[in-house]
């Protein structure tokens, strides 16, 4: 069997319509590998798919090396020490924004922890061009440190690989499917699955020619470039709607609270005022603020509901979900990944069982998306390479007007200051939810300068579409991996 058939034996099952139940896998497993692989008798660590990885690797075109050791790509593979985490305020002299190793991977992670940068936080850091690979939990995803990353700092629970060199080509490797059945073969835990750096250090990686080598690293590169050149254009863009709307930082707001000396936050509301809602998450005095100061420095404060904003406001009803194989339906993603640039965790929803309500779920380019429960307000503008993806019930779409209010719509409901107005519809005594009711009463400035308005958007579209562009480089260095390393005649 040539390396080719057997991969399509991995990635390639049959035709949907004559699926059935997939059979036990089994292999046999000699004592000699059984002693390589540390003596673990765990069946993950000899799936027949790792094995068939495996094998298509150690005999492809090119021979393989260790990925860590002598002459090998990666230098050293570690991660941070573990350490009592004391956070501060955004506002601290010193503070320094601290991402999880699922945030590492959003397209621009926006911390929501921070902590002093110090002497204590220095093995927190990260360098250009390291990468980041998840050792806990969801195992094996991978981020590529860039300009924007290197200003924060990582979680521990991300392993550190520094390269001896071409860190883009490894990290394409290890995208691959190939790479990552390879990768997940080394995971252990019956409970929290983990993986170490030593265990990292025997996975084999085909030792292509320098100038292929080269050419993939160069594509991420320059991926990870575009990705920064897209989060300058929105801080940008955010920029110019502060500026233009005179917005302090939040808690510079003139807050009105009913006792200034309280050491909790009290504050009256007046009957009129309740709109039938009697927890406190709702009335506070923050959004007042926020919404005052928008009335005294905008043309006019609308909502999203507006027609002049958007068309429509979408809440998708519930329905059951039956998934295929990868080529065998349209891609499906959750709330959890929308600011990923190509998630991570994509699964398929069967086009023949979802037939009568695709449309509905499919969503289109410049489409603005929210996060309606679990971790509420999370704002993305749909890039082009999502277009008719299926996304998750629990994500509401905002259908712009035109395409020159979405930039705009974008900017403003990403920021930090429409972020309370969305969660303060937040109800729920289990699971936070808001509804596409709520996101149609959200408050939406219209800015008195309509050139300052036309630019934020303009920008907030150029940034998408460099994270289009971001997403079609790797896509073709993911593509030149496979075709012309791994499965190479």
């Amino acid at each position: 069997m040539t390396n080719q058939v057997a991969w399509n034996a991995i990635a390639c099952p049959p035709p949907e319509d004559n699926l059935n139940e997939r059979p036990v896998k089994w292999c046999s497993v000699s004592l000699s590998d059984v002693i390589s692989r540390g003596k673990r008798l765990e069946a993950s660590v000899f799936d027949v798919e790792a094995k068939q990885a495996y094998e298509i690797v150690s005999h492809g075109k090119y021979n393989s090396v260790n990925l860590i050791g002598n002459n090998a790509p990666v230098k050293c593979a570690y991660y941070g020490a573990r350490l009592k985490r004391n956070y501060v305020s955004r506002t601290h002299k010193n503070s320094i924004g601290f991402v999880g190793s699922a945030e590492m991977l959003d397209c621009y992670p926006q911390p929501i922890k921070f902590m002093e940068d110090s002497a204590r936080t220095s093995d927190l850091h990260v360098k250009c061009e390291t990468l980041l690979l998840s050792r806990s939990g969801t195992i094996g995803n991978l981020a590529f440190v860039s300009k924007t990353l290197s200003k924060m700092l990582v979680s521990e629970h991300a392993i550190r690989m520094e390269c001896n060199e071409h860190p883009g080509y490894v990290y394409t490797y290890l995208k691959t499917r190939i790479g990552q059945l390879i990768l997940k073969s080394n995971v252990y835990g019956a409970v929290i699955q983990e993986i170490e750096p030593d265990h990292l250090a025997a996975i084999p990686i085909p030792d292509a020619p320098p100038i292929l080598k080269q050419e993939i690293h160069q594509l991420i590169v320059r991926s990870y470039d575009l990705r920064d050149e897209s989060n300058a254009l929105l801080d940008e863009a955010e920029a110019l709607l502060k500026a233009e709307l005179h917005l302090p930082e939040l808690d510079e707001l003139d807050v009105k609270r009913y006792d200034q000396t309280a050491d909790v936050d009290t504050f009256n509301v007046k009957l009129h005022d309740m709109n039938g809602r009697l927890d406190a998450s709702y009335h506070v005095p923050i959004v007042d603020a926020i919404v005052t100061h928008l009335e005294k420095y905008a043309a006019e404060v609308t909502t999203v509901g507006d027609k002049r904003i958007s068309n429509d406001v979408i809440l998708p009803g519930r329905f059951k979900r039956v998934y295929v194989e990868e080529g065998y339906g349209c891609v499906f993603i959750g709330g959890k990944q929308i600011y990923e640039l190509d998630p991570s965790e994509k699964k398929y929803l069967s086009k023949k069982n979802h037939a009568k309500i695709m449309n509905a779920l499919a969503v289109k380019q410049n489409t603005l998306l929210i996060t309606r429960s679990g971790t509420i307000g999370k704002v993305i503008l749909v890039p082009k390479h999502w277009n008719q993806w299926i996304l998750s019930e629990h994500i509401i779409r905002v259908i712009p007007s035109n395409v020159d209010i979405a930039g705009y719509m974008f900017v403003y409901l990403a920021s930090q200051y429409a972020a309370p107005l969305i969660k303060r519809y937040t109800y729920g005594a289990v699971v936070d939810e808001i509804d596409d009711r709520h996101v149609r009463e959200i408050p939406f400035p219209i800015l008195k300068n309509h050139e300052i308005q036309k630019k934020i958007n303009m920008l907030a579209l150029q940034a998408n579409e460099k994270r289009y562009e971001a997403y079609q480089l790797e896509q073709k260095a993911l593509k030149l991996m496979n075709e012309k390393v791994i499965f190479a005649q």
